[in-house]
């Protein structure tokens, strides 16, 4: 005989699981009868837990969302994925640090040891985003309203703040009117990918740098991606392109260098050992001077194998480097 709060747990944990339960089945699957079944519902009501009646031949339970978060059942999968995700919160940009700690703290209390043992070593660190700088925060409330007007697909108005070299940073321009389409999450930043209703096109906005204004404006209907794919659009346009995901400018270069040396600043780039001494590096950027720059980070012989513009963009370099060195 179980106790009534192992049977209450063991009720909710099925109520999880799916949408509609017929009475019997639970009854069945808790060893019980329907009347105990009944009772149990209404103690979990009492609890906080919106339980609705279901219609049929042979009645049911729906577990709906209330009005408050009552207490919550999880397997072990998801303990170790919400601990894990919980973990990485701080990495994320959205200011909930605090209470991503908090959360976690009250999952590690409650966990089973033999959960608390298989996550002990789930310790990591995040590397910084590239070309350095801090994590730049949003706040929770405007990442929920950029959501929401991508989500009802409604105009949205909001002030931008513009930072480029020599502008005030409380410089507002004008309020944007735009399409919002899709938030991006890319190297710890937040972006808003939408179409431009002034400019007529496409454009990729810094939410931490957003003010949404209320109300949102009438619906749109929706537009595709160039590309079709917002996350590589986005990449594409930090590679210098407008919808390709791909740097415009590649090259294949042989270094003086194992493999092993290079591949762990290899980045997007593709390594091929040659010989013990020797490799070919396949890389990208945005213009040819500045992969023929990047390459010299390794410091060693380079013998270019394409194209012939990665060879005038060492000539062109070189003469630079030429002339600054006098």
């Amino acid at each position: 005989m179980t106790t009534t709060s192992s049977r209450l747990l063991n009720l909710l944990s099925l109520l999880q699981t799916r949408r509609d339960w017929p009475g019997a089945l639970l009854a069945e699957r808790l060893g019980v009868s329907h009347r105990t079944v009944r009772r149990d519902v209404d103690r979990l009501r009492g609890m906080g837990y919106r339980i609705e009646a279901t219609m049929g031949p042979d009645g049911g339970y729906r577990l709906d969302a209330g009005s408050e978060l009552p207490p919550l059942l999880f397997d072990d999968d998801q303990v170790v994925a919400l601990t894990i995700a919980l973990q990485a919160a701080s990495v994320t940009g959205v200011g909930i640090e605090a209470a991503a700690l908090r959360a976690l703290t009250t999952v590690r209390q409650v966990m089973p040891p033999r959960l608390r043992h298989r996550l002990s070593g789930v310790e990591f660190a995040t590397a910084p985003r590239p070309g350095g700088g801090p994590v730049i925060t949003v706040s929770p409330d405007v990442l929920i309203a950029l959501s929401g007007a991508v989500r009802a697909r409604e105009v949205l108005r909001f002030d931008y703040t513009s930072r480029h070299p020599g502008a005030d940073d409380n410089e507002m321009v004008p309020p944007h009117r735009v399409e919002p389409h899709h938030l991006v999450n890319s190297h710890s930043r937040w972006y808003l990918v939408a179409w431009d209703l002034e400019r007529d096109e496409w454009r990729i906005f810094r939410a931490d740098r957003i003010t949404p204004r209320a109300p949102t404006g009438s619906r749109f209907a929706p537009r595709e991606v160039p590309g079709g794919n917002a996350q590589d659009y986005v990449s594409a346009r930090f590679k210098g392109s407008d919808d390709v995901n791909a740097w415009p400018c590649i090259g294949t270069v042989v270094l003086h260098l194992p493999a092993s040396a290079v591949l762990p600043f290899a980045g997007d780039g593709t390594v091929e050992a040659l010989d013990a001494e020797r490799c070919r590096y396949t890389v990208g950027s945005w213009s040819w001077v500045a992969l023929a720059a990047s390459l010299g980070r390794f410091d060693t012989d380079i013998d270019v194998v394409g194209p012939p513009e990665l060879t005038e963009a060492f000539a062109q370099l070189a003469t630079r480097n030429a002339a600054t060195a006098q």
